[in-house]
């Protein structure tokens, strides 16, 4: 069984990740000012690790199931510090690029040993707590990311060793000491689990599933920047050919009796197909706003880096309080609470675009709290329960594919929502100024809002 302690460490180790996806945003600026990256080098700061991170994360699930999960889980964790440390000593931008690519990657060997850990050693209402606590742990996580990303990059130093500011390298560097601790408490207080029938690393499948990640993901963070060269319209063109090809390759698996990296049988639950379903627009919306948020307060409002992260604070803590209702809600409403945080968050996005549009000029952290904190309140009710919604009918012998699906999932979509929304918004800002621009991309992501919430009217009415 999984102590209190031992969720504390898979906790830690599902908040690195996704902190880390986020903690750059508010120190761009200063990677630039400080390694002179440019516009294409600053957004494969962003897409490198959220490439590799994707990419692999299935294959990390698999490879937990085969050699245990605690086992992979310890090498990420330590795998994930050593390349936090890389990061934060890179020379220039390219070794930086390098450095987070190898970071997204060993994000991916830790964290579905955490969903997989948690399903295998947990039963009852202590799974529904800790899927619960996982949720609020995400999506915090998420908001957390960009708030001490700003408060570092404002509080470190002028540093002469480094030649430059070392705000922006410590957001990397904090990650060394709580890895180090994270390996302490792991290797006392997570159980080793694997699957009873572990299954072979299904090669042609992850080549594939990586091949339509890139192809759909790399284009789009890379080709605004980069002027649209002929490489990103070819590999768009590949996507939809790559991925019917994984598709296919999968299903002959299954067919033939192999076990392939993602079972077409698993997407045959119901309850994991509808709730990653309402998962995708979710993360897309969630991650745009998060990359667009950060730009627009430091580059259209002239906030510092502190000053745009604490803005986010309202959302935080609303979002952590949604989170641990979360429970009882559910218990009492089933799924018609996501329906109700998909209608609390349209609130607060419509009342985040009233406040752009007729409050811009002097709008700092009071104007954006009413809009931020309703959002974040809304966010709180939904992203918990999606995650129990899906790993629900999941067995435990398929616990790290699972988790592994759904976070890939996850991290797409969080990753698209940046390259989509992200490049609407800049292409915007030279016609439309700043403050329209981003009441524009409010409302594209209000639409995606909208779709969470009809889709959310179709989901089993209990969560098991």
């Amino acid at each position: 069984m999984l102590s209190a302690l031992g969720l504390f460490t898979v906790l830690l180790g599902a908040a690195l990740p996704l902190i880390d996806f986020f903690i750059v945003n508010v120190a761009l600026p200063t990677i630039d000012r400080d390694l002179n990256a440019g516009p294409a080098l600053l957004e494969l700061v962003v897409a490198g690790y959220g490439l590799a991170y994707a990419v692999l994360l299935v294959l990390g699930g698999r490879l937990g199931d085969m050699v245990g999960r605690r086992k992979l889980f310890l090498i990420g964790m330590a795998a994930f510090g050593i390349t936090s440390l890389a990061c934060g000593l890179a020379p220039d931008a390219w070794t930086l690029v390098g450095a987070r690519v190898a970071q997204g990657a060993a994000a991916a060997l830790m964290l579905p040993q955490v969903l997989a850990t948690i399903q295998a050693a947990t039963a009852g209402p202590r799974r529904a707590r800790a899927m619960s606590l996982y949720g609020a742990t995400a999506g915090l996580s998420m908001v957390a990311g960009q708030i001490l990303g700003g408060v570092l990059v404002a509080a470190a130093p002028m540093s002469s060793v480094f030649g430059g500011s070392a705000g922006w390298r410590s957001v990397f560097l904090v990650n060394v000491p709580v890895a180090v601790v994270g390996l302490i408490l792991a290797a006392r207080a997570v159980p080793e689990t694997r699957s009873d029938r572990p299954a072979p690393v299904d090669v042609p499948g992850t080549l594939l599933l990586a091949l339509s990640l890139v192809t759909l993901l790399a284009p789009l963070t890379e080709g605004r920047a980069a002027g649209w060269p002929l490489w990103t319209w070819v590999s768009l063109g590949l996507f939809p050919f790559s991925s019917y090809a994984f598709y296919r390759v999968e299903r002959r698996a299954d067919r033939l009796g192999r076990v392939p990296l993602v079972p077409p049988s698993l997407l045959r639950l119901d309850s994991l197909r509808r709730g990653l379903a309402l998962v995708v627009p979710f993360s897309i919306g969630f991650g745009g706003f998060m990359f667009v948020i950060a730009v627009a307060l430091q580059q259209g409002l002239r906030m510092g880096p502190a000053a745009a992260g604490l803005s986010l604070a309202p959302m935080a803590l609303a979002f952590f309080a949604a989170s641990l209702a979360g429970p009882r809600l559910i218990r009492r409403h089933g799924t018609r609470v996501v329906t109700a945080g998909g209608l609390i968050q349209t609130v607060g996005v419509v009342v985040l675009v009233l406040t752009v549009h007729f409050a811009w000029q002097g709008l700092g952290l009071w104007g954006l709290l009413p809009g931020v904190a309703i959002a974040g309140l809304g966010q709180g009710l939904q992203l918990p329960v999606l995650f129990r919604i899906v790993l629900s009918d999941v067995p435990p012998e398929k616990a790290g594919v699972g988790g592994g699906v759904m976070t890939t999932t996850q991290q797409a979509a969080l990753a698209l929502g940046v390259a989509t929304l992200g490049t609407l918004f800049l292409a915007l800002v030279p016609g439309l100024g700043m403050r329209d621009a981003l009441v524009v991309t409010l409302l594209v992501q209000l639409a995606a809002v909208a779709l969470t919430v009809g889709l959310s009217l179709r989901l089993p009415r209990t969560v098991a």
